[in-house]
């Protein structure tokens, strides 16, 4: 007979939802592949009014997470309650119960992972969290457990959905950065305020949780490059495309020395690569380990169905006892890593810079002389015929200047010396604002 894993539920919403309806419709196959049965003693939410999108047992519902995360007749607590305030409070009151516990919470774990995993250590319980990133992809159980034969060199990911739509659909539609965002608003894909988004934070954290992984080191988001893609505008897209790239939020650790080189930004991609084929609200990671070799696995990052799959999974790696010989012995919030990170201005690629300028001549003169004063040497230039104005139009318009945009490709060079140009740039008076840097994948 098959045993029986007692399982609180905190959180019924979009994910919550989900797990309910996969524990439900696929119960046999999960018993025979779990050797348990998972029976659900409690769900607490936030309202009991609230219309589900799953049918539960009222009975089972209650409002107090405290008493659901640590109920005596409760062996596993899955936390789905998002946030970094009352979802804390639930982990550690249930690890401290003696709970072992799922999350999905990235944001809990990015902030307050070593308090949460040594109150586990302490306790005598375990952590799983493969749905804290990358939604359905395997990605933890890729890093912790498949790739321990391996020095990780590097990792490159596209780890947010949302933005990888807009960026997708700005590009393939043609389509104004804001036209898309109202669009992914509706489909659900962003939230009303999109700001952690959009402006990098949630792939940033998501990062900060695979590199502990990858490389053993724990890293704050506030150490490494962060840029999202508020910036952007559909002229970058095409101008990348032109050049044989496409445009991606590239979430990057690569390992270089004693150092780890870490940025979250806007990049251009070769476009032969997986990571710049990966369109839409998909993600996709790329590990390099001295002994594999380059490893990708991609699928859907977010939503109800693919992070209810990866939440179910750690419950059957419980009930399996995977969990439990794992989890000791994986290299996350020990932080005894000699690794460091390299100073932003010691980084080294290629960078794409597109300027609004004066149409005037001496003007690419003027730009070029400032990129080599900082020894940066051009790969390539691209502005585009601009029509003829005549005598006549000049003075019908004041002799106004016409403003064009330049693109330059750079050689290697680091941030510091782009940095240091961009300071010169501003004081060029036939440069216009704003300009647009990004870094170069090659």
């Amino acid at each position: 007979m098959s045993k029986s894993i007692r399982v609180s539920l905190l959180g019924l919403g979009t994910v919550g939802s989900g797990v309910m309806r996969i524990l439900s419709d696929h119960a046999g196959m999960i018993e025979r592949r779990a050797g348990s049965q998972f029976d659900i003693r409690h769900i607490a939410v936030r309202d009991l009014g609230k219309q589900r999108g799953v049918k539960v047992d009222p009975k089972l519902m209650t409002t107090d997470w405290k008493a659901a995360a640590t109920a005596p007749d409760v062996d596993v607590v899955v936390e789905l309650m998002g946030g970094t305030t009352a979802a804390k409070d639930a982990v550690l009151a249930a690890l401290r119960a003696g709970k072992h516990v799922v999350t999905a919470n990235k944001a809990l774990l990015a902030t307050c992972g070593d308090e949460v995993f040594n109150t586990a250590r302490e306790a005598g319980v375990c952590v799983a969290f493969e749905a804290a990133v990358a939604g359905g992809i395997p990605i933890i159980a890729t890093l912790g457990t498949s790739m321990t034969g391996n020095v990780v060199e590097s990792l490159e990911a596209i780890l947010n959905g949302t933005t990888n739509f807009i960026l997708s659909e700005m590009f393939s539609k043609r389509r104004a950065y804001g036209d898309v965002l109202a669009e992914a608003q509706k489909l659900g894909y962003a939230e009303a305020d999109p700001t952690m988004d959009i402006d990098g934070t949630d792939a940033a954290q998501k990062l900060t949780l695979l590199t502990q992984l990858a490389f053993g080191k724990k890293i704050e988001t506030s150490e490494f490059l962060r840029q999202g893609i508020n910036t952007l505008e559909l002229a970058d897209m095409l101008y990348a495309d032109e050049l044989g790239y496409r445009v991606k939020l590239l979430a990057m650790t690569r390992l270089i020395g004693k150092h780890l080189e870490m940025h979250v930004e806007p990049t251009l991609i070769r476009r032969n690569r997986a990571l710049a084929r990966t369109d839409g609200a998909i993600n996709i990671v790329e590990l390099r380990g001295d002994a594999v070799g380059r490893l990708i696995v991609s699928g859907p990052g977010a939503g109800e169905m693919p992070t209810a799959s990866a939440v179910v999974a750690d419950l059957v790696d419980f009930a399996i006892g995977r969990t439990q010989l794992t989890f000791p012995r994986l290299e996350i919030w020990n932080n005894d890593s000699p690794l460091t990170v390299l100073p932003a201005e010691q980084i080294e690629r290629r960078y794409y810079l597109r300027f609004n300028v004066e149409d005037k001549p001496h003007v690419i003169a003027d730009i070029a002389d400032v990129l080599g004063r900082q020894e940066i040497s051009l790969a390539s230039v691209i502005q585009h015929e601009s029509p003829e104005q005549s005598a006549a139009a000049a003075a019908a318009t004041g002799g106004g200047v016409t403003i064009v945009p330049l693109v330059i490709m750079t050689h290697r060079t680091t941030e510091g010396r782009i940095r240091a140009a961009e300071a010169e740039f501003r004081r060029l008076s036939c440069v216009r604002s704003p300009h647009i840097r990004m870094p170069v994948a090659d």
